[in-house]
């Protein structure tokens, strides 16, 4: 099938203003015909110094609105300058493709309609995370889980591996319309982790700053005192292993066999 007129990028300019973006995407920026952000407002101001025709997405959000039909507000927004024949950008914090639903779906659809679309990777806060916290995945292992998925479904997770969960302030929240869910929601996903954590394991809360001149939020709590913790939608779980690693001595034992002369 012909590729028609009409191209979208979806591009990540990291979670630092000004610090993180890369020059490719930063060029397709700057070329674009209209360019949609979907971030904090210093971004966007930001985004407004490349091109001239930058329109914020934030306005689709609305309080107690359910985000299902936000996100599909935004994807119609965007296609429906696509279908122009514009060459459209959207930016969206940090990696496009990371916890932001709208890039991946408006992507999919623009190419089911015969456009080209692409994605351009940006520094996203896990990547942040790893810099700021000094944690090398490859160490222990990391596992990664959006916070109310891992408690809504039944997830087997390694209690001798670092646990991430993302958009912890929402943890427990089946609305799909709040901002932060409540104490007794969040309270639900620490009975959860009890059963292979002590109360008392230290879990850090970590925000990666949006300016260069902020702090890094790593402020270190008992799990117990989650539910009644300070977070904002950025907020991401931390929580370190509480277990050593076990050694399957036989797999070991078999490949080491492999060596030994016959």
């Amino acid at each position: 099938m012909t590729e028609k007129q009409g191209t979208l990028v979806c591009v990540g300019p990291g979670v630092i203003v000004g610090a993180h973006i890369s020059i490719r995407c930063q060029k397709h920026i700057e070329q674009a015909d209209v360019v949609f952000v979907n971030s904090h407002p210093i971004m966007l101001q930001w985004i407004e110094t490349m091109n001239t025709d930058v329109r914020s997405l934030q306005h689709f959000y609305g309080e107690g609105k359910d985000r299902r039909i936000t996100y599909q507000e935004m994807i119609d927004a965007i296609l429906d300058e696509v279908r122009q024949g514009k060459r459209v950008v959207g930016v969206f914090y940090g990696h496009p493709g990371v916890f932001a639903k709208v890039p991946h779906k408006s992507i999919a659809q623009a190419r089911k309609e015969g456009f080209r679309a692409v994605m351009e990777p940006g520094i996203s806060a896990e990547d942040c995370l790893y810099a700021d916290m000094g944690i090398d995945p490859g160490d222990y292992g990391c596992q990664h889980y959006e916070a109310s998925q891992f408690l809504f479904y039944n997830r087997r997770y390694d209690p001798s591996a670092y646990l991430i969960l993302w958009q912890i302030a929402l943890a427990g929240d089946i609305t799909i319309a709040k901002r932060l869910s409540s104490p007794e929601e969040r309270q639900f996903l620490v009975d959860m982790l009890k059963k292979s954590y002590p109360g008392t394991h230290k879990v850090a809360l970590y925000e990666s700053p949006t300016l260069i001149t902020d702090a890094v939020r790593e402020e270190w709590i008992a799990l117990d005192e989650l539910p009644t913790a300070d977070l904002t939608p950025v907020t991401t779980l931390v929580i370190p292993p509480c277990e050593k690693m076990v050694k399957d001595e036989g797999i070991v034992g078999a490949i080491r066999a492999l060596s030994l002369p016959s």
